[in-house]
């Protein structure tokens, strides 16, 4: 047939204009060509000139772009046209089969339609990026031109009677509606930027644009962008090349930040308090959401209702195809001349819909729609989510920063619960709202989905629905079962830590003690619990994936086996299928609705936690600090003098309390009567015994403790003068030290600006050089919670520089010498408090134990039971209260005479510190996480080998997990899974067949019947076996890796614990194997799962229509690029989503802790704003984390869409048996359901197999040998009987790697001799004690006791035979009976011996249980001196000829040390000890004295005769320590 424009039918004249021009329907549809031409001719030379010339200079930034008025609501019409658009040209083309020549007019200006509103967006997205309004003129015509001829066709449509029963006229009319609405949205965007008037009216790109650092676009961008997301392609692809950084992300747009949020929800929460007559009842925090979030949460619900309705498409356009392909007869053109008006034949929408390709690609926008609105619906949820979650933690903080501080102390309100608000509450709420718009679209999404089952397929859909609906809460209640148990298991899990946290601690002792076998079968006792619990949960979930899988096929069973009997008419492919669908979309939200109301349920708790939290008690206001100075009127009155204490004294005061009585909350007053004043400029000492409320004093006068009665003043020139350094701040040392998160420097800084001469004054005052030097970065280090751990006193001496630091007239310091050994204190004292302080003339108020430091006070205060006892001079008080001042000098003396033997704890402390680092050295600080195990492969680190290893899939730890779950179990999942989907396609291929089968013999469809039976009922069982082997191959995983990685911990040689933190050894125990156990078992299932589906997908469709392999091709590159690329950067994200939630959880816990020195300093406003900083930053690494999930869901699902459209063209095209099609098209569309869940358990397994990787990292140590190469028959069963020691030629070192360090060592030591070891830090003296036990390298030489050389004996023999009591007392949690004897092999009368050796026995006896009395963790109940005498009683119990005691007095008091020194003299009398010493009047009574330097003896033989030596190295030590 010939090609023309208006067609050459015969007998009719197209070209004829006899009755007007306008009356021929060619021209008018002719005239309708000529806006979309005119259009296309303008704007594509200003397109090519324009922005070809500009785009390829300049990238235009997106500091930039802004939106015209109307902007999405122009995107949307644009869209809302090109649909119109594609029906019309389908309406065409399908009207143009039915004449007898091709009849171009009747598609030709729809297709020139669609490309012109296509150009017509992009031109205006690029005047847009350009900021040009007046290029808009081109486009203002063209509406106006595509507007009128328009118009004129529907006008020459109505005349000729034709109506809405004919499709063509409706899309004109529609056609010239979107017309006339988007010429308003142009004369809007004319009208409000005046464009072509003489001042314009300039237009700002959005202030947070303008603002280079924001790079989340998402707001900005266009409603195409948006809605594909494809303003994240350059982050994730640039992914690729390098890894996402926290710079790299940017900060968050304004409207997203937590500051903004926190304003919108406060107010509305203010808002209902203001309103509310009844001042108990507390605002609702939903309805405060309600109002702050409300318009988002409805914004996405209706996407969610427009996706949801979209989805019933698929079903419908599958039963269409597959219906007509059997229908499609030759067009009958009998009847054609009743429709012919202009000359071309006039269709109605249902002849339309009968086509097949026209559903075909119906379907196809049908899905990509409905899978946008979808995600949109998705990404609005979390945004609100995250959006929430921001705010509601700025309002926990707000309320921490006021919390009255009798909450925390009288434990109303404690640090867990404020952690769980934190952690928990606040995310269930975020989890509520994500889930929240399921809520009401489930109902709807299930009614619609039972109204079109019924419709198709009559009484039997309902039986099929009933069975949903009656397993629908089973599901719920194992939904329920599973939180239960993931409950339980936590427990143990936290248990389990406990233990293993213990071992690890004491490690040493227990390698010593040859004990680590016992205390390892107790973590293994828990870890049974534990995995008894898990295997419960393993079940549950397998029951919960069962239920899942298996409720689809129940019900298509029951659905069909029904029809086959009930209904007369035979089963069409078309409601087979149709209906098949149709159950696939049903099954999804009754299995989400389980998970939606537990989640609502928790999400009522946790509001109903917080409500309670803000309503919880303030601080009262204290006007002093609120700059109000009303009070200080007061001053001029006369001051009521206290007592008799010298009333002339002329003191200007700074501060003084009247009749003040305070309370930490419950009525009864902690401080009563209290009239005291402090003076200006000088020292003020508070005194007093322990619990006298010193501390509480300084704490009222802070406004921290409530005040029942009186009054605090602070004295009205002082005051000035403070604002004048410091807005009202007083510098604040607590008891407890409390230190942040951060370098050293920052926690003396404390946010004041850096001053090089003060910070270096200040740590010389505070001695703190010393330590600093030892720290692996200096001051720079981290410490803190999750730094570096420093002992007590350096805490201290740290928050003591940071008071001195802080440029406050004011100084609070509480108790800060405390923790301090004589040296230190004095040290303070001197420089810090009297020179650095008092030179700057600030008023410093000192609370202390130490009466010595009373002659430096200017003021002292004196205190007794809640009240003064006190205050004046020294001087005063020795002339009025000589009682007072004798009782204070006997207690001086007693301080004196404690003081003369010099308490060396600084030097342990540094000690202990530098041996933490030194050890490390050799490993030179790399932290072995991230040593990647391919870095050997290939050392020329370029760009393209860290990418693709950055892509690669670790298949090699899959292998390694599923090899720890057994071979067995490996090979049940296998085949379980291969079976089961295979009988899933046996059963819908059978569908098909039974449906295509003859229809009018009924005996033969019910043949059918049996086989589907019988098929359904094998892939239930399958179902339940598949869901089974996963599970429980998790279980054996987990099991057998945490069993391994704990023997091979326990059995690591001690070096291994010097060199590898104990956090990163924890965290294997702790977060990894809470991967291993729960989460990777999971992810596994759902990957199979998934993978399996789309692969049985795509080998029916394949099987149905083979030629839809070749599109395969490209969909299979497509979707290879896609995944690639996201795994990458999910995992990126995912990294900075982690490590900057945990900063977030430990700032508040950390601010918690140090309130009272937060608002002493008045830094609440600081601290607020690093809170927000921080919740920012999480929240954008989860908003990114969520943006690439969106990124990647849509592009998978679009390739769905065209999956179906291939399968669906192929199989119209080649005209296949309508059953298969049917078969073939369900199948397609479950894969747009798989696809993104192939790719997000992919990269989530990627993720979780790092935790394999990091235990398996850790199996490959090597252990010590514990064999020896002697048997342990051949040691004598009382070995060593006499406690002989000979050392010959001694060389040891800690690792191959490091220097010796002892060299040549040789020594004797008779049977029953008292040894002592002396020498400086340093020197090898533990090292020396540890090569008794074979914990170090023994290279060279050997230790022969009793005649056997120690080497050779099996560790276990050796170790168990010999005592040792270690400088740092170590008990565990458990009963005093386990401390003592965890083998169980004493007697109680032997325990009993042993603790009254020890001086313990009455102790022990006052305890409730005795011997069985509780020990908590570290055995925190117990004094350190009554810790070290445990010790002491421990070595007892084991009867063992040799005792070896490292330090043991290093941290007691001297009465302990004296009780120590008598027992080892008596009850050790008769065996050899050997005493390693570092206070050298120690080991003056001992035989022998070794005295060792840098790993050599450098003098050796009895004391007295060394002391005689003048210029022997042991006399001077016994110089230096008198």
């Amino acid at each position: 047939m010939a090609l023309s424009f208006c067609g050459n039918d015969r007998g009719s004249n197209a070209y004829s204009v006899d009755k007007g021009v306008l009356d021929n329907g060619c021209f008018v549809d002719a005239l309708n060509l000529v806006p979309h031409v005119f259009l296309l001719f303008i704007t594509f030379p200003i397109l090519f000139i324009g922005w070809g010339s500009q785009s390829s200079k300049v990238q235009i930034h997106h500091n930039t772009w802004l939106h015209f008025p109307g902007h999405s609501l122009r995107w949307i019409l644009t869209f809302t046209l090109l649909f119109v658009h594609v029906c019309e040209i389908a309406e065409g083309i399908v009207s143009n089969t039915w004449m007898e020549s091709n009849h171009l007019h009747l598609f030709m200006p729809a297709l020139m339609g669609f490309i012109a509103a296509t150009t017509s967006v992009v031109y205006y997205h690029n005047i847009e990026t350009a900021n040009f309004p007046k290029l808009l003129l081109a486009l203002f015509i063209y509406w106006i031109l595509a507007f009128i001829t328009k118009m004129i066709k529907l006008w020459k449509f109505a005349d000729a009677s034709l109506g809405v029963q004919h499709l063509r006229f409706c899309i004109t009319a529609l056609l010239v509606v979107l017309y006339g609405l988007l010429m308003a949205v142009e004369i809007n965007v004319i009208r409000v930027r005046y464009v072509f008037f003489a001042n314009p009216q300039k237009v700002k790109p959005a202030e947070d644009l303008q603002d280079l650092g924001v790079r989340f676009l998402q707001p900005f961008v266009n409603l195409l962008s948006k809605s594909t997301y494809w303003w994240m392609n350059p982050l994730i692809i640039g992914a690729h090349k390098r890894p996402i950084e926290l710079k790299k992300i940017g900060k968050l747009p304004i409207a997203m930040r937590a500051l903004t949020n926190y304003m919108r929800l406060k107010d509305s929460y203010e808002e209902q308090r203001q309103k509310t007559e009844d001042p108990d009842k507390s605002p609702s925090i939903w309805k405060s959401m309600y109002r702050a979030f409300g318009g988002s949460i409805l914004l996405s619900s209706t996407l969610r209702y427009m996706a949801d309705l979209l989805g019933f498409a698929g079903p419908l356009c599958i039963s269409g195809i597959v219906e007509h392909l059997d229908n499609s007869t030759e067009i009958d053109r009998t009847n054609k001349t009743a429709n012919m008006t202009f000359g071309v034949y006039f269709m109605s929408s249902t002849e339309l819909l009968q086509n097949t390709s026209v559903l075909a690609v119906l379907l196809f926008l049908a899905l990509v729609l409905q899978r946008t609105f979808l995600q949109a619906s998705y990404y609005v949820t979390i945004e609100t989510g995250i959006n929430l979650r921001g705010a509601l933690l700025a309002m926990i903080y707000n309320k921490i920063l006021r919390l009255s501080t009798s909450n925390m102390s009288m434990g109303e309100m404690t640090l867990s619960q404020i952690n769980n608000l934190v952690a928990i509450e606040t995310n269930q709420l975020m989890w509520f709202l994500f889930l929240c718009p399921n809520l009401w679209a489930m109902p709807v999404q299930i009614i619609m989905g039972v109204i079109l089952l019924y419709y198709l397929l009559g009484d039997s859909a309902l039986i099929g629905a009933g069975v949903i609906l009656l397993l629908a809460p089973v599901q719920y209640l194992i939904a329920t079962k599973l939180a239960d148990t993931q409950k339980s298991t936590l427990d143990y899990s936290t248990d389990r830590l406990k233990k293993t946290t213990e071992i690890l601690k004491g490690i040493k002792l227990l390698k010593l003690y040859a004990w680590e076998n016992i205390f390892c079968d107790r973590v293994e006792e828990t870890r049974g619990k534990e995995l008894t619990s898990l295997k419960t949960f393993a079940l549950y979930t397998s029951m919960s994936i069962f239920m899942n899988a298996a409720i689809p096929i129940a019900a298509v069973l029951a659905t069909f086996v029904t029809h086959a009997y009930i209904e007369e008419v035979r089963l069409s492919p078309a409601k087979a299928f149709a209906s098949l669908a149709l159950f696939h979309i049903l099954v999804t939200p009754l299995f989400l609705l389980s998970t939606v109301v537990r989640f609502a349920v928790k999400a009522l708790v946790s509001v109903q936690k917080l409500s309670e939290f803000l309503q919880s008690d303030e601080l009262g206001d204290d006007s002093w600090r609120n700059t109000e100075m009303s009070m200080s009127l007061e001053v001029g009155k006369k001051y009521k003098h206290h007592g008799d204490v010298s009333a002339h004294t002329k003191i200007c005061t700074l501060s003084r309390v009247n009749d003040g009585f305070f309370t930490w909350g419950s009525n009864l007053s902690t401080l009563s009567d209290i009239n005291i004043r402090i003076p200006t400029g000088q020292l003020t000492m508070i005194v007093g015994q322990v619990g006298c409320g010193k501390s509480s004093l300084l704490l009222a006068m802070l406004g921290e403790m409530q005040t029942i009665s009186g009054k605090v003043y602070w004295s009205k020139w002082s005051l000035i003068s403070i604002c004048i350094k410091n807005r009202y701040s007083v510098a604040y040392a607590a008891q407890k030290s409390w230190l942040l998160n951060a370098t050293v420097e920052e926690n003396i800084t404390f946010g004041s600006p850096f001053n090089k001469q003060r910070y270096k004054a200040v740590i010389d005052a505070c001695s703190l050089q010393p330590d600093i030097d030892l720290l692996p970065f200096g001051d720079q280090t981290e410490i803190g919670e999750r730094g570096i751990n420093l002992s007590g006193g350096q805490r201290q001496r740290i928050c003591v520089a940071r008071a001195l630091y802080q440029n406050t007239n004011i100084v609070f310091l509480d108790d800060p010498f405390s923790a301090l050994d004589i040296h230190l204190s004095d040290h303070l004292m001197q420089e810090g408090i009297l020179k650095f302080l008092q030179d700057d003339k600030r008023t410093v108020v000192l609370v202390t134990h130490k009466l010595q430091y009373l002659i430096h006070a200017d003021w002292i205060i004196a205190m007794k039971d809640g009240s003064v006892l006190r205050e004046g001079t020294l001087k005063d008080i020795q002339t009025h209260d000589v009682e007072l001042y004798e009782h204070w000098k006997t207690l001086m003396n007693r301080q004196d005479q404690e003081l003369e033997k010099v308490f060396l704890q600084t030097t342990l402390e540094r000690k202990t510190l530098r041996r933490a680092f030194y050890s490390r050295e050799a490993k030179s600080q790399t932290d072995d996480e991230d040593e990647e195990e391919e870095v050997e492969e290939d050392d020329d680190d370029n760009m393209s080998t860290t990418t693709s290893r950055r892509s690669k899939i670790p298949w090699k730890m899959c292998c390694r997990y599923l090899s720890s779950g057994g071979f067995l179990m490996v090979f049940l999942m296998v085949l379980s899974k291969l079976a089961k989907h295979s009988v899933m396609v046996a059963i819908d291929y059978w569908l098909a067949a039974w449906t295509s089968s003859n229809p009018h013999n009924q005996s033969l469809h019910r043949s059918y019947v049996p086989v589907f039976i019988i098929l359904c009922g094998a892939a239930i069982a399958l179902c339940l076996i598949t869901s089974l082997t996963v599970e429980f191959l998790g279980v054996a995983a987990a099991t057998n890796l945490h069993h391994n990685l704990l023997n091979k911990i326990i059995h690591a040689p001690i070096r291994f614990f010097d060199v590898t933190p104990l956090g990163q050894i924890l965290n294997r125990f702790s977060a990894d194997t809470n991967i291993i156990d729960q989460h990777i078992p999971q992810t596994l299932e759902s990957l199979t799962r998934s993978t399996l589906l789309c692969l049985s997908a795509i080998g029916v469709i394949a099987f149905v229509t083979p030629a839809f392999l070749i599109a395969l091709v490209p969909l299979t590159v497509a979707f290879y690029f896609i995944q690639k690329y996201f795994r990458v950067a999910s995992k990126d994200l995912q990294d900075l989503d982690d490590s900057t939630q945990l900063p977030l959880l430990c700032y508040f816990s950390e601010t918690a802790e140090g309130l009272t020195t937060i608002r002493a300093f008045r830094h609440e406003a600081r601290f607020k704003q690093r809170m927000l900083e921080l919740t920012d930053t999480n929240n954008t690494a989860y908003l990114f984390l969520s943006a690439a999930n969106r990124w990647l869901e849509v592009r998978t699902d679009y390739l769905g869409a065209v999956i179906v459209l291939t399968a669906a063209v192929a199989a119209i095209w080649t005209s296949s048996q309508s059953g298969l099609v049917g078969l073939g098209l369900t199948y397609a569309l479950t894969v747009t359901n798989y696809l993104n869940w192939v790719v997000r358990n992919l990269s989530d397994l990627e993720v979780q197999m790092a935790a394999v990787k990091k235990v398996n990292s850790f199996l490959s140590t090597e252990s010590e040998n514990y064999e020896g190469s002697m048997d342990v028959s051949q040691v004598p069963k009382d070995w060593p009987q006499h406690g002989e020691i000979k050392i010959q030629d001694l060389c040891v070192r800690y690792d191959t790697m490091l220097k010796p360090v002892l060299k040549h060592i040789n020594a004797y030591i008779n049977p029953g001799q008292k040894v002592g070891i002396c020498g400086r830090t340093g020197s090898g003296k533990s090292s020396l004690s540890l090569a008794f036990f074979n914990m170090v390298d023994v290279f060279e030489g050997k230790i022969v006791i009793d005649g056997i050389d120690i080497c050779k004996l099996p560790l276990q023999t050796l170790r168990s035979r010999l005592s040792i009591i270690l400088q740092d007392p170590v008990l565990f949690s458990g009963s005093i009976r386990l401390n003592l004897d965890p083998e169980c092999t004493c007697t109680d009368d032997r325990l009993w011996e042993a603790l009254e050796i020890a001086q313990l026995k009455n102790m022990v006896k006052a305890l409730p249980g005795g011997l069985d009395a509780v020990v908590t963790e570290g055995g925190e109940n117990f004094s350190v001196g009554q810790r070290q005498l445990f010790c002491l009683a421990r070595a007892f119990v084991r009867k063992s000829s040799i005792l070896i005691m490292d330090e043991a007095t290093a941290s007691i008091d001297m009465a302990t040390e004296n009780i120590l020194q008598k027992v080892v003299m008596t009850a050790f009398a008769d065996r050899t000890v050997v005493t390693i010493a570092h206070r050298v009047h120690t080991i003056l009574t001992a035989d022998l004295v070794i005295v060792m330097k840098r790993g050599s003896i450098m003098e050796y033989g009895k004391p007295e005769i060394l002391m005689e030596q003048e210029d022997s190295l042991f006399a001077s030590f016994v110089k230096a320590d008198m």
